[in-house]
């Protein structure tokens, strides 16, 4: 009798567990659909996040308000795969790729001021929006978004310098244009012709500067702002330009590039005395060197200065950018049209590209031997793989202020060489930050 009692028991008490795991199952299962119906898709939110005005923490400007919806292809973009993945532990933040960004930029060409007409390419008409909304992502590892108000805090009571040409200044913009999203910086210092500045944060005591020097070597230069010369450069090998040697010890964090310049015409100087040239005048009887004989030595001089200068601060040197010129080049009717980042083995790094790459690494390599043994905390930035797969990012015809108003055939001057803002070189700042702040 005691067993048959038990037994119903037991039944009983499975029963009531059964019933209670079903009761569970059926209600977690109203809560999910709830919630679906309830929560806006994602692909919606990745449509409006940006043009909604929804976002309050992004300052809002009537030109995005209208921009198209960003790219909906989910498709990584990509230079190249590195040879070896990196040892575990390290990050290699220059080789990834291009992934879609829905945010879009942290700025814009109307809530930052000091955005140069030749770059500011939304104010000048260009029609198309998708270049925006793409981001660098390295591929073993996260880069960390830049962080405006952190970097302002670590760089209080400091001073940077981003020395060089002018993808240095359309660097300095870029990164006057981010931080601008805390404060805005005021220009304290110009040249006579407002090629090298300084800005200063207030609020910070932190200063920037952009010293232009082309060459890192004293130069004479005979050009006009549209690159048009009426002489050869006159380039003095062997002595360092001053304005930026001078003032070399006050920086705490400088960016030094150069390389583009040296492919122009140009006669060469050591010792005060005419050593050769590159695309010579017949009117001169001169040897024509060539421009890597010119630019091994110009950054040698540079390099050694940097590597046996005693500088307690951090030093990166930049190596010189892709350019995106088809058809043509700056003065033949080189244009870039391309309004999407390339994928993996679209596009190959010029000759001209490559020599001058290679000329910076060698050197570099060189450099940062003696500088290691100096104390000397010198960096480098080679972006090659982060820009050449977006050829989508240059002014092209729209370096002009709505170039063809007048004319739908209208010829005009492309810059598939400078990069609009905001565009894709607001994500060296992100790399560079990461850098400086957390080695």
């Amino acid at each position: 009798m005691k067993l048959m009692w038990w037994l119903w028991s037991l039944n009983k008490h499975n029963q009531w567990i059964l019933k209670l795991s079903i009761g569970i199952l059926l209600m977690g299962l109203a809560f999910r659909l709830f919630v679906y119906q309830s929560s806006p898709r994602l692909d919606q939110n990745l449509d409006t996040s940006f043009v909604d005005g929804t976002d309050k923490s992004r300052t809002r400007d009537p030109v995005l308000d209208n921009l198209k919806e960003p790219p909906a292809e989910a498709v990584t973009v990509g230079f190249q795969e590195p040879e070896e993945m990196p040892e575990k532990g390290t990050c290699d933040l220059l080789t990834g790729d291009w992934v879609p960004n829905p945010s879009g930029p942290i700025y814009t060409n109307v809530s930052c001021p000091l955005i140069e007409g030749h770059q500011n390419c939304m104010r000048n008409g260009r029609p198309d929006t998708g270049y925006l909304y793409w981001r660098w992502s390295p591929l073993d590892c996260e880069l960390p978004p830049f962080d405006a108000q952190r970097f302002l805090n670590l760089m209080r009571n400091k001073q940077w310098a981003l020395i060089g040409d002018s993808i240095s200044r359309n660097h300095v913009q870029s990164l006057l244009c981010m931080l601008s999203t805390v404060e805005q910086a005021v220009e304290v210092y110009h040249d006579e012709e407002f090629k090298s500045r300084r800005w200063h944060f207030a609020s910070y005591n932190f200063t920037i500067s952009n010293i232009w020097t082309p060459f890192l070597v004293e130069a004479a230069i005979f050009e006009d702002n549209n690159g048009v010369s009426t002489s050869e450069v006159q380039l003095q090998l062997d002595k360092l330009d001053k304005k930026w040697t001078n003032l070399y010890q006050s920086f705490d964090y400088m960016i030094i590039s150069t390389g583009k310049w040296f492919l122009k015409a140009a006669v060469y100087h050591e010792n005060n005395k005419e050593v050769g040239c590159h695309i010579c005048s017949e009117k001169r009887n001169l040897t024509e060197v060539g421009f890597v004989f010119a630019y091994e030595k110009a950054l040698r001089y540079a390099m050694n200065f940097i590597a046996t200068s005693k500088h307690k601060g951090m030093i990166f040197f930049r190596t010189s950018t892709p350019d995106h010129f088809e058809n043509g080049e700056w003065h033949n009717g080189g244009n870039c049209t391309k309004t999407t980042p390339a994928k993996a083995g679209e596009i190959e790094l010029k000759d001209l590209n490559k020599i001058l790459r290679n000329v910076e690494l060698t050197e570099f390599e060189k450099a940062s031997a003696k500088a290691a043994e100096n104390g000397i905390n010198l960096r480098l930035l080679d972006f090659t793989n982060l820009l050449l797969s977006r050829p989508d990012g240059h002014p092209g015809p729209y370096r002009q202020f709505y170039p063809f108003a007048e004319d739908k055939n209208a010829k005009v001057q492309n810059d598939c060489l400078h990069w609009c803002l905001p565009g894709p070189i607001d994500y060296w700042n992100d790399i560079i930050m990461e850098m400086a702040v957390n080695g």
